[in-house]
């Protein structure tokens, strides 16, 4: 199990990485885990990703699909755990903590 600590002005977001399940969680509503379904996706950059999905009235559902497809590809936690930090920090996330299997966090 990886834990990451991400921040975005004054909201901190925690995304738990185990095996190939991914749940995120945010100060504003209270740290409540969610998987991707549970997220509020962004149109437009949905569309950047995935530009075959503008025209799709099912958009949001497909891009969680494909996302969950993309993690089960990946071999290892650590794998996944770099690819979640590289695409929050294109959208303006701070990584700032990194904690395996419960041990002491790492700041990054």
């Amino acid at each position: 199990m990886i834990e990451l600590m991400f921040e975005l002005g004054s909201e901190v977001i925690l995304v738990v990485i185990e095996g190939h399940d991914v749940k995120f969680g945010s100060t504003s509503y209270g740290a409540q885990m969610t998987d991707i379904s549970g997220l509020k996706l962004d149109y437009a950059g949905v569309c950047r990703e995935f530009p075959d999905l503008e025209l799709a009235g099912d958009w949001q559902e497909q891009a969680c699909e494909r996302f969950k497809e993309k993690i089960k590809e990946m071999k290892t936690e650590n794998e996944t755990c770099e690819y979640i930090i590289d695409e929050l920090e294109k959208q303006g996330y701070k990584a700032i903590q990194k904690r395996r299997g419960g041990f002491r966090p790492v700041n990054l």
